[in-house]
């Protein structure tokens, strides 16, 4: 990995929150809890490396993948084919997708699949593994501008290194990562400053 390199999982965490984006991947911080500690058991039982056939499905697990022109790496959960097409499939831990987060992280391995194999990914899929479904992501060319525009984001933010303001939102609840920039009370500081 070069380190200019942005990992496709930096979208995922960007999009759901630029402040815990750059506690991870500028800071260096990560702490578990049990949605992360049940996300890498999940993970680890996906990433057995291998390939195979799933009926009609050739299906390759674990797999590395790059992006030259987008400057993009990170690992494939699953990649399938079928007839000729190929489509990621990212395992997540919940019951169901909230926010677009997933989808900008299946698409942007998709960005990769195509520039890597020279055919055009059209659909990629998200499993989510407490309802046992697969959510299907059609990758149309808006969502594909959206991928595109968090990568340049994502790369100013490694470049910069600058921390985006710690937020509060209902997605705080679930963060392993709330106890270090404790959203509300850095709110509560700013406001009161504010008022002085």
């Amino acid at each position: 990995m070069n380190l200019e390199d942005v990992p496709i999982a930096a979208l995922n965490q960007y999009t759901y929150c630029p402040h815990r984006c750059w506690r991870m991947f500028c800071a260096g911080e990560f702490v578990d809890n049990h949605y992360t500690l049940e996300g890498t058991g999940l993970h680890d039982r996906v990433h057995s490396l291998g390939a195979g056939h799933r009926e009609e499905t050739w299906q390759v697990r674990a797999i590395w993948l790059r992006s030259e022109r987008y400057g993009l790496v990170g690992k494939a959960d699953l990649i399938e084919a079928e007839k000729g097409e190929y489509y990621p499939v990212e395992y997540k831990r919940s019951a169901t997708g909230e926010f677009e987060n997933d989808a900008l992280q299946v698409c942007a391995q998709a960005l990769c699949l195509e520039e890597m194999t020279g055919r055009p990914v059209t659909m990629g899929y998200v499993y989510y593994a407490q309802s046992h479904q697969r959510q299907a992501i059609a990758l149309t060319p808006e969502l594909r501008q959206r991928a595109i525009a968090t990568i340049e984001q994502v790369k100013t933010l490694l470049e910069t290194g600058a921390m985006p303001p710690a937020v509060y939102t209902p997605r705080c609840k679930g963060c392993s990562l709330y106890a270090q920039c404790l959203p509300r009370a850095v709110a509560q500081v700013n406001q009161y400053q504010e008022k002085n």
